[in-house]
């Protein structure tokens, strides 16, 4: 039905609200960056008009560290859309600070936490070969 995919992987040493926190930030820049896979806005049977929502499925993943840098390495060569999230990025509190933290990172090494990909199925697939769903 859809030619593209969306994955999130999270990292399965974290807390739930360290998951869940992740989950929704790597949400938020697959939407940001795919302005065309957005549905439209929600309408109740009172009239009442509601948001939009991304418009096809999102698969959300468990990894270890490696796990993450894995999926990494193939979305960067398979050149998808990469939402990253690191480690460093929680013990920040706004944007700036995050992009600072995320480029402290050693590009070869990063200490992801969490990251969505966005992108043709196949290479989607690929990225996320051997990963489990989250549960």
């Amino acid at each position: 039905m859809f030619d593209t995919k969306v994955a999130i992987i999270v990292r399965n040493d974290l807390a739930a609200w360290q998951r869940l926190n992740v989950v929704a930030f790597l949400a938020t820049g697959v939407a940001s960056a795919a302005p065309d896979a957005m549905g439209q806005p929600y309408v109740d049977a009172a009239g009442n008009r509601y948001g939009t929502l991304l418009g096809q499925p999102m698969m959300v993943f468990e990894a270890d560290l490696t796990g993450l840098q894995k999926a990494h390495g193939v979305g960067l060569t398979r050149e998808l859309a990469l939402h990253p999230y690191v480690e460093a990025m929680f013990s920040t509190g706004n944007d700036h600070d995050n992009r600072q933290a995320f480029l402290a990172e050693d590009p070869a090494h990063l200490n992801l936490v969490g990251l969505a990909l966005h992108g043709p199925k196949k290479a989607v697939d690929k990225a996320v070969k051997g990963l489990s769903l989250h549960p």
